[in-house]
């Protein structure tokens, strides 16, 4: 007679995979196809365990700074949050051959900071501090030419030299909800204030806090799975939460489920992180699949066509 519990499993769509984490993690790739191990990758490419442990059993050498890298021939490869304009710069130097994986949405950001730069502005940069984005996007200008900005407080104490000649720009992977407060109050405070020409908050993140806030209320647990160093992955825990899911977790792996935290829930939403694999998404539902007699159903059908190009050196298949 069975005697595990039922549980109805809700998925939410879409999840996982963003355009910009695929493309980074095929340059990758890619780059070991072509031109062999190692390959050298300046901070994690994607901000996920499981991904980065795959490419370094595949011979990618992650490393947190180029002077990590002796020198090499070999590719060195830019995350996809990225880089510091130095980092270019110090790889050129040293005749390096570099492949950048910073995701196009963040080099979109880079732009509108020099744009704004170029046209007189001071920047505001709505981010986390020390996130690798912020550090990549604050290193576009000289220092001292972007101020960054994390809360509402941050906003209501920033004092700017000039009140009028003000820009502000955001991290791709906040929460859609928090940045708006904070843009609400830069535009109080400061109405001559320029902002992007489309929205900086990725079109990824955006659909994945839509569909967690869709799930969450009506579910009584909700699983993200994702890495802990993972912004957005952190960002879709919140939005659980906020939208009245009181356990929400985040989870690297199947293993790192805390049972005892969802005794006796008969609802489960799942989502995953921009940078969570598949794959993971499948053994959180196996492991349930172990404990419970499952339904499984998919909210939400929003189909992300976006494809973004692979740098040129490697749309070339490699030499016979």
């Amino acid at each position: 007679m069975e005697t595990r519990p039922q549980l109805d499993i809700t998925l939410c769509a879409p999840r996982g995979f963003c355009a910009g984490v695929d493309r980074a993690i095929q340059i990758v790739e890619l780059a070991l196809e072509k031109y062999g191990a190692p390959v050298y990758v300046r901070h994690a490419i994607v901000h996920n365990k499981y991904v980065v442990d795959g490419l370094r059993a595949k011979g990618a050498v992650f490393v947190e700074e180029l002077d990590e890298i002796p020198d090499t021939d070999a590719p060195v490869v830019f995350s996809a949050h990225g880089v510091p304009k130095s980092v270019p710069a110090r790889a050129q130097a040293r005749n390096m051959f570099f492949l950048d994986a910073t995701c196009p949405l963040v080099s979109k950001v880079h732009v509108e900071a020099q744009r704004h730069f170029s046209e007189g502005h001071h920047i505001v940069l709505i981010g986390h501090k020390g996130h690798p984005e912020v550090v990549g996007t604050m290193g576009q200008l000289p220092p001292g030419a972007i101020s960054l900005v994390e809360t509402v407080a941050d906003a209501e104490a920033f004092v700017p030299a000039d009140p009028t000649q003000l820009a502000f720009v955001t991290q791709t992977t906040l929460s859609v909800d928090d940045t708006s407060e904070i843009v609400a109050v830069l535009r109080r405070r400061f109405p001559q204030i320029s902002g992007p020409h489309k929205e900086d908050i990725c079109y990824a993140t955006t659909n994945r806090q839509e569909a967690v806030k869709r799930v969450a209320p009506h579910v009584d647990a909700m699983i993200v799975v994702g890495s802990s160093n993972s912004s957005n992955s952190l960002r879709l825990v919140e939005v659980a939460e906020r939208a009245g899911c009181a356990r929400a977790m985040l989870v690297d792996r199947a293993a790192e489920i805390d049972w005892a935290r969802l005794d006796g829930i008969r609802t489960l939403g799942i989502s995953a992180g921009a940078s969570a694999p598949e794959a993971l998404v499948d053994e959180v539902v196996e492991a349930f699949a172990q404990r419970y007699v499952i339904t499984v159903t998919a909210s939400g059908a929003q189909r992300e066509s976006i494809v973004f190009n692979l740098p040129r050196e490697l749309r070339t298949p490699p030499a016979a």
